[in-house]
Parts: structure tokens; C-alpha cells; sequence
């Protein structure tokens, strides 16, 4: 059963803002400050029919992730998520460009019905939501998001 409220800030962000109180806030788990590393897209999503899908989710990783390790201290124990956001998002996309080529009805032998592909998009359309929510990729999600202090001037930590 779901705890009624809002969501428990991150222990690290509620320090960072100063809002900290032992008694109502627990300390939770701290991982290293480790930028995350890219998997191997072709290990992860194999075979011929899914290169355009490994590229979608490479694209993604290179626009979304650096951004994430700097606005949220995203670490690499953490990538996991990460990498499902990427890998939703392909998979979302994936759907999209299939239903644009296949239509939202399509022909059986028992007559018309629904596309498979609508049901494919509604569910990683659902699933990218919950995911956009925990990493604070919407514009609503990001205000809950106080970057991590950085002692790196220059702003470029993937050099």
C-alpha cells in the first residue's frame, strides 16, 4: 500500500538545502561520486532488427546523462535507471515510428482491431513517466532537484 504524502526528498538534497532534521529525515544510502558508465548497447539490446533502437538509446544516453550527473549527482551505481530511461525511450520511439507506419488499426483475419503497438507505446509511454518522475527530467519533477556542489569551475566533467 502506497504511504499518502509527498515523496521523501533525497537525504543529500534535503543537507544540500539545509532542511535536514535528524528526526523526520533518514541519512539513506550514499554512493561513490563516480560518473556512470555507458553499457554496451549491443549487449544489451541484440540482433540485427535492433540497431536502430541500440542507436536511439546511445542518443539518448549522450544528451541525457551527463546533464543528469550534473543537475542531480547521478552516480554510477545509480545508472541502472539510467539506462532503463534510455532504453524506454528508444523502445517508445520505437513503437511511435511503427504505429506511423502501420496505423492505429490494422487488418486480422477476424477483422479490424487495435494495433499492437498502441498498447506497446501506452505501456513505455507509462513507464517513461514514472521514470521522468524519479530522475527530474519534467519541468515539474526538476524543481524537487537541487544540484549536487561541485568544487569543478569549468563545468565540463566529462573531460
Amino acid at each position: 500500500m502506497a504511504v499518502p504524502g509527498q515523496k521523501p526528498k533525497p537525504h543529500i538534497q534535503a543537507v544540500r538545502e539545509g532542511t535536514f532534521r535528524p528526526d523526520r529525515n533518514s541519512e539513506g544510502a550514499r554512493f561513490a561520486p563516480e560518473i556512470p558508465t555507458e553499457p554496451d548497447w549491443s549487449e544489451l539490446l541484440p540482433g540485427d532488427s535492433a540497431e536502430d533502437v541500440r542507436d536511439k538509446a546511445a542518443d539518448v544516453w549522450a544528451r541525457t546523462i551527463p546533464a543528469l550527473v550534473v543537475s542531480a549527482g547521478l552516480t554510477d551505481p545509480q545508472r541502472e535507471t539510467a539506462i532503463e530511461y534510455c532504453v524506454t525511450v528508444a523502445r517508445l520511439w520505437q513503437a511511435e515510428r511503427e504505429l506511423s507506419r502501420t496505423g492505429l488499426v490494422v487488418e486480422t483475419e477476424r477483422g479490424n482491431v487495435k494495433s499492437p503497438w498502441v498498447t506497446i507505446a501506452h505501456q513505455y509511454r507509462s513507464h517513461f513517466r514514472s521514470l521522468v518522475g524519479e530522475l527530474g527530467l519534467s519541468p515539474a519533477s526538476a524543481t524537487r532537484v537541487t544540484p549536487p556542489e561541485s568544487g569543478d569551475d569549468d563545468g565540463d566533467i566529462f573531460d
